[in-house]
């Protein structure tokens, strides 16, 4: 599977997470859908291309500052979840 398309999968995921949790919507609400929106489209237009490393290392962020700061704060509160919902998905992403 190419890397940016592996980075889109985990993405929703975590926003899925993050949004159960957090919005208790069983699916995504009209805040973190328009978010997950933005970050897709970020990533299929990502200068690195199937080369990015993770997004917090990049020398060139594609996220707005507001944008960043939701991302950030959805990983740190997703990323350990994940490995209860998707443990093989996270040995996966941990590996690249």
């Amino acid at each position: 599977m190419p890397k940016i398309d592996q980075e889109k999968r985990i993405l929703a995921v975590m926003l899925k997470i993050y949004c159960r949790k957090k919005h208790r919507s069983h699916d995504l609400c009209a805040e973190c859908q328009t978010l997950l929106s933005y970050a897709l489209n970020r990533l299929d237009h990502c200068r690195y291309g199937e080369n990015k490393g993770f997004c917090n290392h990049c020398p060139s962020p594609c996220y707005n500052k507001a944008n960043q700061l939701k991302i950030r704060k959805i990983m740190a509160f997703s990323g350990p979840r994940l490995i209860f919902h998707h443990p093989i998905m996270v040995i996966r992403h941990l590996l690249s």
